[in-house]
């Protein structure tokens, strides 16, 4: 079905041929062994899209494609239904042929905070980790890197992807169905790894950022965005059941806390660079995502709580090293 052919010369090309082994095994259990069972109708679907001429990605808010000449209203409604075939649309926004699609997150706005405190990733090697769509890793290739490469175990995530590659096909991104713990380890491979929304889903979050330093260079960057609460040093937030109607929420840190964490498993220089109450401006329901969304999880006497009690989400951003 996917050959991840393009991943492969690519890994080749950035020191991770030594891998290519261990990756093609991974892929075999966790992805191969373990289609959806939609999988089939899914690429079908994106194979029979028409032929549209595209003009270079014009990267602002939104990542857009637009065509080199007037597309046919036949092969506008065809695509419109393929886009349609993938709800929840859930990272954006998008704007393919003048369709504007309106994702659950204005993802725009995090890397917005994100961009500015980070390394240039101009000619650097970037992993991703849970891309979901891989809305910010066609952002971060306006910065010019060598190679990105997103990973997330959500196969209709990946045919989101797959939709945009199809018209952007020579751009040096890649994209694994993986979950983080699946990568080979040790790879030292990556200049600046990102970990945006994933590290209050691992149930060991020290693994998580064991993991993560595994993959960078020495000397390369980790850019970490997760959950956070008020409080100091030791203070950690472990719901009981749901945390904002989320079931998989394990560990909701202070800063200073999980500054410690990433000082203990051998980072430095760690630096808090934003911290942001979350917002229905940022996360709402949309016609590209008709689920519950923030405005349902919260306390609807008290916005400051979620639904179950709990401080509402707060968000922040670290930079760190990985020494030499």
């Amino acid at each position: 079905m996917i050959d991840f052919k393009d991943f492969y010369k690519r890994a080749l090309e950035n020191g991770l041929g030594r891998f290519e082994d261990e990756f093609r095994c991974i892929l075999d259990t966790r992805f191969h062994q373990h289609y959806h069972g939609e999988l089939s109708h899914w690429l079908e679907a994106i194979a029979a899209l028409p032929a549209i001429a595209a003009q270079p990605i014009q990267f602002g808010d939104s990542i857009s494609i637009s065509s080199t000449k007037p597309i046919e209203p036949q092969s506008k409604d065809q695509l419109l239904d393929c886009l349609k075939l993938f709800h929840p649309w859930r990272k954006g926004p998008f704007n393919l042929f003048g369709i504007e699609i309106d994702t659950e997150w204005r993802s725009n706005l995090k890397w917005q905070r994100v961009l500015p405190h980070i390394q240039s990733l101009k000619n650097r090697k970037i992993l991703d980790i849970g891309c979901g769509n891989a809305y910010y890793g066609w952002q971060m290739l306006a910065e010019q890197p060598r190679w990105v490469l997103g990973v997330d175990p959500s196969q209709k995530f990946m045919m989101q992807f797959l939709i945009m590659k199809r018209f952007a096909n020579n751009y040096p991104i890649d994209y694994l169905p993986l979950r983080g713990e699946d990568l080979p380890a040790r790879m030292a491979a990556f200049d600046t790894v990102f970990s945006m929304g994933v590290l209050y889903h691992r149930r060991s979050p020290f693994d998580h950022l064991e993991e993560l330093k595994q993959c960078l260079v020495a000397g390369g960057e980790l850019v970490l965005e997760t959950l956070v609460i008020e409080g100091g040093q030791n203070h950690v937030l472990v719901p009981a059941n749901r945390y904002a109607q989320m079931r998989n929420v394990w560990f909701i840190p202070s800063t200073t806390t999980l500054a410690g964490w990433l000082e203990r498993v051998g980072f430095d220089e760690v630096k808090l660079v934003d911290i942001s109450q979350t917002t229905t401006t940022e996360q709402r329901t949309t016609d590209w995502m008709r689920f519950h969304s923030l405005e349902d999880y919260l306390a609807p006497d008290n916005p400051h709580l979620t639904i179950e009690g709990y401080p509402a989400p707060l968000r922040a951003t670290f930079v760190a090293r990985n020494p030499r």
